[in-house]
């Protein structure tokens, strides 16, 4: 029986004659947990992504234990429902405390316990939790076979636990660094399913030995009630680093930025070039290396290198079927049509809805969107996959500078976690690795327009000049890639396409996440619309 009391602080206090051990099994306590406790506290954590929607009640979908020893914490999977009829769950461990001082901040519930008191607490706060996960990950046997499985990589020794702690803003995830050497990701928003991540990220290190993503050490699992492997979090080497490529590309645009200006650069007498047209370093006019600078085009050259020898790997499994390269045919066709037109209505209504948001080019951009939505349609809907010889495979799927980390003269992939807005389902889907390739353009094109918008004071060019530079400067930094990766692709025989091909699938994939992006900006940032408008405009007019 669970009764209201109060505290001498007069805060409101559960009470269970229930021990801890057994409290999860405590059918009024689940009730008022859920009902009156979490609906508040779950709204207020940065890992929550319902809060566009209206919460209608949560319920406990899975529980099991996390424990060692006499220690035992509870992991919970939430069901949260909406009213707009959709759910979303999440992994929520709780632990308790007796400790009147520990975490005053991260508190759920104050609570009574068969006379003793204390407080339920997201257990990712408590170092004894996360301690437990550690050593269990790192003594895991080679074949678990219970309900919460715990696995390392073979032939790896973990050392013995020293320190913990959270890694930076807890965003969608939560991570964990030990002894500060490794890295646990502990998945917020659960799926019925492993987690590409998961997946991608074991795949890569564990069975093809590719070099330039974090190692992966070891992972915990859940079985649920229907037989379904559920990925609870996923352990990496951390890996030494000098930041993401985002921002070490905004700083190097900002350089060539600021050239314009120091080096008297002329826009009229840059040579021009084609979309897509691939040329080496070597090739290029030496204005145009003059202004961009060699290491710069030294390290697009060296991104396209590994971007492909990350599809190479992804490309060159014959057993297990989840990674095997496929070919294009008509379900996949009929997959994508489907995604694609409901996600293009979307962004037709939103553009529709917020026109007064806009004004300037953004605006006459968004108008011409709008003006030529039956010829993009169109374009959407005519995929013809008789035509493509090239494969599909598992590709990273939400690829893009900030999921790249620059390591002195190197780079590093992570994050394979997918596109947020699409199922896991649809994430598991093999496509075409130059929808990856055009992620990484359209994250180009937003360095470009991004160092504009902040430094643009310092620079001494109008606006439209300084577009202008930038898109000359995008087709450069697209043509130099897109040599190295042809080359690379070609002499591992993966298989892109021919030219024709590759320049199709290149303007339906910008096109694609052109689209995609303009939701995003009209409802978090309308200023920034312009670089999808300008990017979709880009695909029209070529």
């Amino acid at each position: 029986m669970i009764e209201k009391t109060n505290t001498k602080s007069n805060s409101k206090l559960f009470s269970s004659e229930s021990k801890w051990e057994e409290l999860i099994e405590d059918k009024d306590f689940v009730n008022v947990f859920l009902s009156d406790v979490l609906e508040d506290y779950i709204i207020k954590q940065r890992w929550y992504g319902g809060k566009s929607s209206k919460l209608k009640y949560i319920e406990l979908s899975e529980y099991f234990r996390i424990q060692q020893g006499g220690e035992v914490y509870f992991g919970l999977i939430l069901e949260v429902d909406f009213v707009e009829a959709f759910y979303h769950h999440y992994f929520l461990p709780i632990a308790f405390i007796s400790d009147e001082n520990f975490a005053k901040e991260n508190r759920i519930l104050p609570i009574k316990l068969k006379n003793q008191e204390g407080f339920i607490i997201d257990a990712m706060h408590l170092e004894a939790f996360r301690k437990v996960v550690y050593e269990r990950i790192s003594s895991a046997l080679p074949i678990d076979k219970t309900p919460v499985q715990y696995h390392k990589t073979e032939g790896f020794n973990f050392p013995k636990y020293e320190s913990s702690r959270f890694m930076g803003v807890e965003q969608s995830n939560t991570s964990i660094i030990y002894n500060d050497a490794f890295i646990l990701k502990f998945f917020r928003r659960i799926y019925a399913d492993k987690n590409p991540d998961y997946e991608m990220s074991r795949f890569l290190s564990d069975k093809k030995d590719f070099k330039n993503t974090p190692p992966y050490l070891g992972s915990m699992n859940i079985i649920d009630s229907e037989n379904t492997n559920i990925t609870i979090g996923l352990m990496q080497k951390l890996v030494a680093n000098n930041g993401d490529a985002w921002e070490y590309f905004l700083k190097e645009l900002n350089v060539i930025y600021a050239s314009i200006d120091s080096k008297k650069i002329d826009f009229k007498e840059l040579p021009d070039i084609e979309i897509f047209k691939r040329k080496k370093i070597a090739e290029l006019p030496p204005q145009i290396v003059d202004w961009i600078g060699l290491n710069f085009l030294n390290k697009i050259q060296l991104l396209a290198k590994r971007t492909a020898e990350m599809h190479i790997a992804l490309g060159s499994e014959f057993e297990e079927t989840a990674f095997t390269p496929t070919r294009f045919n008509g379900d996949y066709t009929v997959w994508l049509k489907n995604r694609l037109t409901y996600q293009f209505q979307n962004r037709l209504n939103l553009t529709e809805n917020n026109l007064h948001k806009l004004e300037g080019n953004s605006l006459q951009l968004a108008q011409e969107f709008l003006d030529n939505k039956n010829e993009i349609r169109k374009r959407l809907v005519n995929f013809d996959w008789t035509k493509l010889k090239g494969e599909r495979i598992r590709i990273h799927g939400d690829y893009h500078l900030g999921q790249v980390l620059v390591q002195d003269d190197d780079f590093c992939i992570l994050d394979f976690e997918g596109e947020p807005e699409s199922t896991i389902r649809d994430r598991k889907v093999k496509q075409p690795p130059l929808k990856d390739v055009a992620g990484l353009f359209r994250s180009f094109h937003y360095a470009i327009y991004s160092t504009i918008f902040n430094n643009q004071k310092n620079y001494s060019k109008s606006q439209e000049e300084l577009f202008d530079f930038g898109e000359l400067l995008y087709k450069y930094m697209v043509s130099v890639f897109l040599e190295t990766y042809r080359e690379v692709t070609q002499q591992e025989n993966l298989s892109i396409g021919y030219t024709n091909e590759r320049i199709y699938l290149l303007k339906y994939c910008l096109l694609e996440k052109a689209i995609y992006e303009l939701g995003y900006e009209l409802n978090s940032r309308p200023k920034w619309t312009i670089i999808p408008l300008k990017g979709i405009a880009n695909i029209l007019n070529s």
